[in-house]
């Protein structure tokens, strides 16, 4: 989709992955230059790398592929980006911040759905109630349905449970460890859960408030039983049914269609509130998540290519402010 757009919007790039046949098939389609290369093989990847001034990094689960880009961004003074929504992916390229700075690049993850609207909805809430102590949000998606990489993303990270952030350091809590009703907009209280979604480590970098969770929309049946089944949720962290659940994965539907996205909308809900207890809520509506993902990482690209653009760590937020993600056509934000 990222190609497909580049070509509509008539965004000059060059295609590159491990497969040389699938690749050159893509780039064909399309128009573009093609240059093979395999995260395995670190040479590969800085002879693409070299001449090129910034890279939409796609290749997931993040966790495994995020660590050999920036370090051949780093090698060859190429700012990274990529479309994750990984919280261990923010944490190590944070981490990553000083050398960075000192290679004058930008490591910008998150351009896609996780985490522009929500890092630009939690800075928004952080404008509108300077003193906050607690950051609060919960999505949902209407319509449209899930590709098989964040399936596969999803799948590798069931076992692990939810994440927050508490006084300030990242916390592991059980799966469905809590839940809260939330109105999106219309009216409707929503059963929610805790996730661990990227927001505890963007979140906190963008606002500096030291509690922070997020939710997902979820009903209460399902959950009930994801809490029921908590002994034995290790057992799917085994590589055996790890297997399983990929193949499953790969065997099912690749992703919503266009017809399907073209309907589709992803809703999220923020609150902020201070130690006295005074809150502000505000809401924020997009359009379907893989075409927010391809169209906001092309503009972030077209962005730092323009020389807009911050050295070392940044979140969305951090890089081009809270209302970032009012530049996506269809996007909207409410406050209560």
């Amino acid at each position: 989709m990222i190609a497909r757009f580049a070509k509509e919007g008539g965004i000059e790039v060059v295609l590159s992955g491990r497969n040389p046949e699938r690749l050159l098939q893509q780039a064909e389609r399309y128009g573009f230059d093609c240059a093979p290369a395999d995260l395995s093989d670190p040479r590969s990847i800085r002879d693409v790398l070299r001449d090129a001034e910034v890279v939409i990094h796609c290749a997931g689960p993040f966790s495994a592929t995020y660590e050999a880009m920036a370090r051949a961004c780093l090698d060859t003074g190429t700012h990274y980006t990529d479309i994750t929504g990984e919280a261990e992916v923010y944490e190590g390229l944070w981490d990553l911040d000083d050398e960075a700075k000192r290679a004058g690049i930008m490591l910008l993850p998150g351009t896609g759905f996780d985490v522009v609207p929500s890092d630009c909805l939690a800075a928004h809430l952080k404008s509108r109630c300077p003193d906050a102590t607690h950051i609060e949000l919960a999505f949902r998606g209407r319509g449209g349905g899930v590709s098989h990489g964040t399936a596969k993303t999803m799948a590798q990270n069931v076992h692990r449970g939810g994440l927050i952030r508490r006084n300030g350091e990242l916390v592991r809590v059980p799966a469905a460890w809590k839940t809260r009703e939330v109105d999106f907009g219309d009216g409707k209280l929503v059963h929610c859960m805790v996730i661990p979604w990227g927001d505890v480590v963007t979140a906190y970098k963008s606002t500096g408030v030291p509690n922070i969770m997020v939710y997902m929309a979820f009903p209460k049946g399902p959950a009930r039983m994801l809490r029921l089944s908590r002994p034995l949720l290790p057992l799917l962290g085994t590589r055996p049914v790890q297997n399983l659940m990929k193949k499953r994965i790969d065997a099912g539907p690749a992703g919503p269609d266009d017809e399907a996205r073209a309907t589709a909308r992803n809703e999220l809900w923020g609150e902020a509130r201070n130690a006295s207890g005074r809150a502000v809520v505000s809401r924020v509506s997009t359009p379907e998540g893989y075409t927010l993902t391809a169209r906001l990482s092309l503009l972030v690209a077209q962005k730092i290519c323009n020389g807009q653009l911050r050295t070392g760590f940044q979140t969305p937020s951090t890089a081009y402010g809270k209302d970032l993600i009012l530049e996506l056509p269809g996007a909207e934000r409410h406050d209560e």
